[in-house]
C-alpha cells in the first residue's frame, strides 16, 4: 500500500523533531520506533520513551493513502532520509510487516511493528495552570539554569528542573547539591501557585526544539504531566515525583564582601587559569585583597597558573576555593556585561548575580584546596 510521496525534507524535518528522545536499543523494541499516522488530512509523527512523548506533523506531505498508522525504526528512517540528496522525492509504501522507502534508484526495506501496540500517552485532564510566553523567552529562561541540573544523582528529583508559577512570575530552579541556579520571568497575568519538577531529558529537548523567535509556546500544568505546545510540536512529559529542596534557604542574603566585574574578562581569565587546574578536582583559589583579585590554579604535576585582575573592592581580605567548572558554567550562560560576586567567609557559599537585577541568582559552594 502506497502511503506518502513527498520531498525528503517534508519527512525529515518532523522526524528530527521527535527522534531526540528515542533510544536506538530499548528493552521494548517499539520504543525505538516512530508512529507515522494519517488522520484528519495530516501526517503525524509520534515518539515516546514512556516518560516523554513528542508529536508533530508534516507540513505538506502528498499523501496517497486515506488513513493508516505504521511504526518503524525512528533513527534508521532518519539516517536514510538524511543520507539522501536534497529535494529528492521519497515514496513510502507498506506491506504486511515492512515499510519500503524509495528514492530515485535507492530502495530500503524496514521492519515495522503493529501501530496498535504503540504506547501513546492518555489525553491529560484539564490544566491546573496555563501560560503562554514567547519561545525565545522560555528558551532563555531555561538556559539560565539548566547547566546546574544533576546528572544521574540518586536523589532523582535533582536530575531535573523545578518549574514554579506564582502570582505574576514563572520561576525555574536547578541544583546538583554543589551549586544552585535560580531565574524568574514576569508574566502578564497572575497565576495560581503550582510547582512541578521537569525531567532533565525534557529540559534538554526543549532547549533543542524551542525557536529563538517571538512565536508563542503554551505551557499547561496537568495532574501529573506538563504539556508544551509550540510551532507544530506538542511535547508531553510526566513530572518527577519528589520534593525539591527549599531554594530560598540556600540563597544567601546580606553579604558585605562583593565586587562587580566584566563578565567576559572574568570568564577569559578563568578559562586560561583552568588549563593548569587539577583534572580530577578542578579547584581554583580566589584571593581577594583591596582592589585586587588573584586567581590561582595548580595540578598534581606541580604546575601553576596565576592571574591578577584590578577591580574595586574595599572589603576584608578573603582566600576561598571553588570548582572552576561551576564558575565557568555560569559565566558562559549569562549574557549581561557585568556580574556581581558576593561572599560571606571562606566556608560560605558565594552568590553570583547581575547588578540591579533580582531575576537571576547563582549559588556555589566553596571547596577546600
Amino acid at each position: 500500500m502506497k502511503l506518502i510521496q513527498a520531498e525528503r525534507d517534508t519527512l525529515l524535518k518532523p522526524l528530527q523533531m521527535v527522534t531526540g528522545i528515542v533510544e536506538r536499543r530499548h528493552t521494548l523494541p517499539i520504543l525505538s520506533n516512530v508512529l507515522i499516522e494519517r488522520k484528519d488530512d495530516k501526517i503525524s509523527f509520534v515518539a515516546t520513551d514512556l516518560e516523554i512523548q513528542i508529536a508533530t506533523y508534516a507540513e505538506d506531505g502528498d499523501t496517497v493513502s486515506e488513513g493508516y498508522a505504521v511504526t518503524v525504526a525512528a533513527k534508521k528512517l532518519q539516517d536514510i532520509l538524511r543520507a539522501l540528496p536534497d529535494k529528492t522525492q521519497v515514496t513510502l509504501e507498506t506491506d504486511e510487516s515492512r515499510l519500503h522507502a524509495k528514492a530515485g534508484k535507492s530502495r530500503f526495506h524496514l521492519q515495522t511493528l503493529p501501530a496498535e501496540d504503540f504506547p501513546k500517552f492518555p489525553v491529560g485532564s484539564e490544566p491546573q495552570a496555563k501560560i503562554t510566553v514567547k519561545q525565545k523567552e522560555l528558551k532563555h529562561l531555561l538556559s539560565m539554569v539548566q547547566y546546574a541540573m544533576a546528572q544521574q544523582d540518586i536523589r532523582y528529583y535533582l536530575n531535573g528542573l523545578l518549574l514554579l508559577t506564582e502570582d505574576n512570575d514563572i520561576k525555574v530552579v536547578a541544583t546538583d547539591g554543589h551549586r544552585l541556579a535560580f531565574a524568574l520571568m514576569k508574566l502578564e497575568a497572575p497565576q495560581e501557585k503550582r510547582e512541578v519538577i521537569l525531567p532533565r531529558k525534557v529540559v534538554l529537548e526543549l532547549a533543542r526544539l524551542l525557536n529563538d523567535t517571538d512565536e508563542s509556546v503554551t505551557v499547561e500544568i496537568l495532574q501529573n504531566q506538563v504539556r508544551f505546545s509550540f510551532s507544530s510540536v506538542v511535547l508531553v512529559t510526566k513530572v518527577v515525583d519528589g520534593k525539591f529542596p527549599d531554594y530560598n534557604r540556600v540563597i544567601p542574603a546580606g553579604y558585605q564582601k562583593h565586587f562587580d566585574i566584566n563578565r567576559q574578562l572574568l570568564l577569559q581569565t578563568l578559562q586560561r587559569a583552568s588549563i593548569l587546574s587539577n583534572e580530577k578536582f578542578r579547584g581554583v583559589r580566589l584571593i581577594l585583597t583591596t582592589d585586587n583579585l588573584r586567581i590561582v590554579c595548580n595540578n598534581s604535576e606541580q604546575e601553576e597558573a596565576e592571574e591578577e585582575l584590578e577591580l574595586h573592592y574595599d572589603g576584608e581580605a578573603l582566600d576561598i576555593g571553588f570548582n572552576i567548572s561551576y564558575l565557568l558554567d555560569v559565566l558562559n550562560h549569562l549574557s549581561g556585561e557585568t556580574v556581581r560576586c558576593a561572599f560571606g567567609d571562606a566556608n560560605s557559599s558565594a552568590l553570583i548575580t547581575i547588578p540591579g537585577n533580582d531575576d537571576f541568582k547563582y549559588v556555589v559552594m566553596p571547596m577546600r584546596i
